[in-house]
């Protein structure tokens, strides 16, 4: 089933009339982990809040399970580089803001909010405010606040990149845990990326853009059950096959 995807997307500002995005087309399946990589500046950021709608394309559609988005969608949640974060709130309330467009009781956000926070290792840690969490725990809160309205595409902008690798690895490991816990709404993912390693890791389905305007030089299929060994020689193969794309003119 196709949940998420582009038709003929392009995207220029209007102020300099610069040409950002060119006629992208893809689409994200259920249960399918979908990472966006090209060279810096391509576009790639921008492409993905279209998809969130928080940008409207200058021609083309978004659709989500066929139907056209013309703003945000409370299915479709995002995930920031840099936390996002509201200093001045609590961990608790930082993930509560996630659900403020839900009609529950507040006694019942808390409860909800608590036990994301929980599963994301953070039990205890409730009332502290961000500035006294490390990175990691900070994105831990982040994805917790990202999932609290229970959407099924879960949009992530470069996550892992402020992270030292350990706490990145862990990560990574829990956002697939969680896209195969049928227990959790997210259906599918769809993540901007620099790390190539990090795309093969991780995805089913690599859109390698190009430059300015960018456009779709290639969908590079990665068919392997995870976790997937870094060592093996189709590890190799797959990496040396998106960095031959990426180094096309």
């Amino acid at each position: 089933m196709d949940l998420m995807g582009l038709q003929g997307v392009s995207f220029v500002f209007q102020n300099s009339k610069l040409d950002i995005i060119d006629n992208v087309s893809f689409v994200a399946k259920k249960g399918e982990f979908v990472s966006l990589i090209g060279p810096s500046g391509c576009g790639k950021s921008t492409l993905l809040r279209i998809i969130a709608g928080l940008i409207q394309p200058t021609s083309g559609k978004v659709l989500f399970r066929g139907r056209e988005m013309t703003e945000p969608n409370s299915k479709v949640s995002f995930v920031f580089q840099d936390f996002a974060l509201l200093p001045w709130l609590t961990n608790i309330e930082n993930v509560k803001i996630g659900l403020s467009r839900s009609d529950m009781a507040d006694e019942t956000k808390s409860k909800k909010a608590s036990q994301l926070l929980e599963k994301f290792g953070l039990a205890g840690f409730e009332s502290y405010y961000p500035n006294a969490l490390s990175g990691g725990m900070k994105q831990r809160v982040g994805i917790a606040r990202a999932i609290a309205s229970d959407p099924e595409v879960l949009l992530m902008d470069e996550p892992f990149s402020s992270l030292d690798e350990l706490t990145a690895n862990s990560l990574r490991m829990d956002i697939i845990n969680m896209l195969e816990n049928k227990k959790i709404s997210v259906n599918s993912v769809i993540m901007v990326t620099h790390n190539v390693e990090e795309a093969v890791e991780l995805s089913d389905k690599i859109i390698v853009l190009s430059d300015k305007p960018a456009h779709i030089k290639r969908v590079i299929k990665v068919n392997w059950s995870r976790p997937r060994d870094k060592r093996s020689k189709e590890f190799a193969d797959k990496l040396d096959e998106i960095y031959a794309v990426l180094a096309q003119d």
